[in-house]
């Protein structure tokens, strides 16, 4: 069964063309001219939602990072669907806030239809990547993750998390106690390597923090170790 894409984009050329190219590759496809129009397809869309969305920053009549806070407001699954925005080239705050909002990740126009395709590709990888059931749970004092059903809690509260928050997490969880570089975190995590001044995990970090951390700004789970990278601690409550 192919994957759906909803591409969000009001330049109806581009759309075309990157529909053409997707639909290449294997994909269904299909279009948003606007932001309201894209919100209600995915709400028409609940029972069959897209597998991820397209979402560029600057729409006609909504800004994109609203957008994208709307989707991660939805109902049940709807929220988590994975969001890949489109950012003006060169502007790194676009970039921060949108992932603070809730993206995915995040790819500057103008971009390479292959470059598109592999970020799409790897998101989706992320979240269908099939685990042993054996193995599903794991456990640190009241912190709970669940691989299975992707899932993350503490003291059996449900903890807010974007699909991309969820596979940095356990990441670091899977090698507690081992301290990892950036780079080494976002191979893992997106399979290649850290743009250059790109310091967008650390905004996830923050945001993985504020969910799982009884003190986002004095961490006991995730520890950052200056100048290399961060460690997931072994011992926690």
């Amino acid at each position: 069964m192919k994957q759906h894409l909803l591409m969000i984009e009001d330049d109806s050329r581009l759309a075309a063309m990157v529909g053409d190219y997707l639909g290449q590759s294997g994909f269904e496809f299909s279009h948003a001219v606007n932001a309201q129009s894209g919100l209600s397809q995915l709400q028409a869309q609940a029972t069959a939602a897209p597998d991820l969305v397209i979402l560029d920053l600057m729409l006609p009549d909504m800004d994109g990072l609203e957008v994208c806070r709307r989707i991660r407001a939805m109902p049940g699954s709807l929220a988590q669907t994975p969001v890949l925005m489109l950012t003006a080239k060169g502007d790194p705050m676009d970039r921060i806030v949108g992932l603070e909002m809730g993206a995915d990740d995040y790819l500057p126009k103008p971009f390479e239809p292959r470059e598109l395709l592999a970020r799409i590709r790897a998101i989706l990888r992320r979240r269908g990547s099939p685990v042993a059931p054996s193995d599903q749970t794991l456990r640190f004092g009241s912190l709970e993750i669940d691989r299975d059903a992707r899932s993350v809690s503490v003291a059996g509260v449900a903890c807010d998390l974007t699909a991309y928050q969820f596979d940095l997490l356990l990441v670091l969880a899977e090698r507690s106690g081992r301290v990892l570089s950036r780079d080494q975190i976002m191979e893992a995590v997106r399979g290649r390597e850290l743009e250059a001044f790109d310091r967008s995990i650390d905004v996830h970090m923050g945001r993985i923090r504020s969910a799982i951390e009884v003190d986002a700004k004095s961490p006991k789970r995730i520890l950052t170790v200056r100048g290399v990278g961060y460690v997931f601690a072994k011992q926690q409550d």
